[in-house]
């Protein structure tokens, strides 16, 4: 166990103790209301994206994909270290803002932390103007879990660490086989073409805007001259 990392938990778990009750109340419903945020952003990214080139949907339906991946990473390794909850190694269960976790539920690395970054990662990959809110969102994740008592700061280090690897990696590796997979399915259910479907993400730099009703559709000169709708 790092012995500095023992000594900063105290330091923000007794600041913790100090802070108004309802900040404690706001930290604390934080620490898992940010993960429903990213869920409930992730399907708005998806809806905006529906209408979009294909690789524009493909990275928008990687979002999900990114934090699941990443959990169960984090899973694996905490099954298999084993450390036990700083809120029942340093402190007495009382001294912590929330209810200390069971004592199989271990700690490290955090896994609000792991699923945090991964899914601030692959909304920001998909989603760019919102990068700044994203990462705050993602640090506050990681920090309430130390601030509320159930993890030491190399726990959430580590699941931060985790969670954005993971998340570069699915992008990394996944984006091009989704956005085939995306082009194939409009192509085979939908019975559209794919202009532009293979096109690197790097090409686009985020979420179309919705094309609104009555919009006119831009012509598109065949072979023979005369013009079509797209």
């Amino acid at each position: 166990m790092p012995e500095f990392s023992i000594e900063w938990y105290r330091t923000i778990v007794d600041f913790a103790a100090g802070t108004p009750r309802w900040l404690q109340d706001v930290v604390d419903l934080g620490t898992s209301g940010v993960l429903f945020l990213f869920a409930i952003l992730g399907l708005i990214a998806i809806w905006l994206a529906r209408h979009g080139s294909a690789a524009t949907l493909a990275r928008a339906l990687l979002i999900p994909v990114a934090p699941t991946i990443a959990y169960l990473c984090s899973t694996v390794a905490k099954s298999a270290i084993q450390q036990e909850r700083p809120c029942h190694a340093v402190l007495d269960r009382a001294a912590t803002i929330t209810t200390c976790p069971p004592m199989d539920s271990w700690s490290f690395p955090s896994n609000h932390s792991t699923i945090a970054a991964a899914a601030a990662v692959a909304l920001a990959l998909a989603w760019r103007k919102l990068t700044p809110v994203l990462v705050l969102l993602g640090l506050f994740a990681g920090f309430s879990r130390i601030f509320v008592g159930v993890h030491y700061p190399h726990d959430v280090a580590v699941g931060l660490a985790l969670g954005a690897a993971v998340a570069v990696l699915v992008y990394r590796f996944g984006t091009s086989p989704a956005t085939r997979l995306v082009g194939w399915g409009r192509h085979r259910f939908l019975g559209t073409a794919e202009p532009g479907g293979t096109a690197e993400p790097s090409q686009e730099s985020g979420l179309p805007t919705p094309r609104m009703p009555g919009d006119q559709a831009r012509p598109v000169t065949g072979r023979s001259g005369r013009g079509r709708a797209e």
